[in-house]
């Protein structure tokens, strides 16, 4: 097995409020008390992720005085030096304050609406800054329990407009920021406004400026919908849509779990990661952060804390390792060719050929259709096999 060594140039990332993570939930009060902004910044590089990122309220608060805002940044920007890491992507909490109980974009209440642009202009103006490349927008509140709460249609034209806005606001001042929309289906609210990577990739298409926005999937908000979550990053590769991915566990349709990457659905996470290093006829697919967005379980201490963020790396790195051997055997070779993935690189139409064409010609398959009875199965589950136990190991 290869160095398991977390470096710089994997580009792991983690967000300050994923270790930050008290341990509070609906049902329960706080087990751990506050990562200090030192302590975390220092244990990440030397446990050697290569990337912060955060949401505004997490690093100074909501609606902070000034100095207290300015002191936050410049300690931050210090530690950043003193520990060679970088932010390369900010987000806004438009959740947590009461103020957006409705929503931000889509409130009912103009003045929410307006007062959340605001919020957001100015946390894009510290990402760019701080040199953020992505500026990711998680619209948690943005859906209702009830049919009739607002006019949907509406709602999601309030969406499209503030994006909009925050688009031509970015190209304005210079900026090179691109957006990334979440998805999520539900969480905290009862029915989230784009709850899948398909909902955003459609409404990508009807902005201003679709070329400014992407997706930021997380393996646990398509699995907790019932989705593959490799089919759905598959299909925004193809789009040119993955500006940037959230890594974490999630065993289910349930409750968005959060757990430590490889937790959970283990098997999609193995796929995901070939995917991602492999799936370019044998290199990476996706060159940006790989970005953990997951809570240590309330049950840990502070030490356990700094073991789940180095769980996810390992994790992370583990699984690249084994599908980087899965890849390279000769043998899973020979039986992808076999089971025809070759054969699907092709395109079906000739060069220049119309349906047109295709009908004008005899039947356009190899053999028989009887033959496709009894016989001729695919290999599949020798390849799912194959799969399994490089995954484990045995490869």
């Amino acid at each position: 097995m290869t160095d398991l060594t977390p470096h710089k140039d994997d580009k792991f990332s983690f967000g300050l409020w994923t270790f930050g993570w008290n341990g509070a939930d609906p049902f329960g009060e706080a087990t751990r008390a506050p990562v200090d902004l030192r302590d975390a910044v220092e244990n990440l590089a030397e446990l050697g992720a290569w990337g912060l990122t955060f949401h505004d309220d997490d690093l100074f608060g909501f609606q902070p005085n000034d100095s207290h805002r300015k002191s936050q940044l410049t300690l931050l920007a210090q530690l950043l030096e003193d520990n060679g890491m970088v932010i390369p992507m900010i987000t806004t909490n438009l959740f947590t304050p009461p103020v957006f109980k409705d929503g931000g974009f889509t409130n009912n209440d103009r003045s929410v609406r307006r007062f959340a642009l605001q919020k957001v202009a100015r946390n894009i103006d510290l990402a760019a800054e701080l040199g953020a490349e992505i500026f990711v927008m998680w619209g948690g509140r943005d859906g209702g329990e009830y049919d009739f709460s607002k006019n949907y249609v509406d709602a999601l034209a309030r969406y499209r407009e503030a994006i909009n806005a925050l688009c031509s606001y970015v190209k304005e001042q210079g900026y090179t920021l691109r957006f990334a929309l979440e998805p999520k289906p539900n969480e905290p609210r009862g029915d989230i406004l784009l709850p899948t990577v398909g909902h955003a990739l459609a409404f990508i298409e009807t902005l201003d400026f679709p070329a400014m926005v992407g997706v930021n999937p997380e393996v646990g908000h398509e699995e907790m919908a019932g989705l593959n979550f490799t089919h759905g990053v598959a299909q925004l590769l193809d789009a040119d849509k993955l500006f940037h991915i959230d890594l974490n566990g999630q065993r289910g349709i349930k409750y968005d779990q959060d757990l430590v990457f490889g937790h959970g659905n283990l098997f999609g996470a193995f796929s995901l990661v070939y995917l991602l290093e492999c799936g370019n006829s044998g290199e990476k697919s996706y060159h940006g952060p790989r970005h953990f967005d997951y809570k240590p379980s309330r049950t840990e201490d502070p030490s356990g804390v700094w073991d789940s963020v180095a769980a996810n790396m390992r994790n992370y790195l583990i699984l690249k390792d084994r599908a980087r051997n899965f890849h390279d055997n000769a043998e899973v070779h020979a039986l992808i060719t076999e089971v025809g993935w070759p054969s699907l690189a092709l395109n079906t139409l000739s060069e220049g050929e119309s349906i047109v064409d295709l009908l004008a010609k005899p039947s356009a398959l190899d053999h028989e259709p009887e033959q496709y009875f009894n016989s001729r199965g695919s290999g599949y589950v020798r390849l799912q096999q194959l799969a399994t136990e490089h995954l484990l190991g045995l490869g």
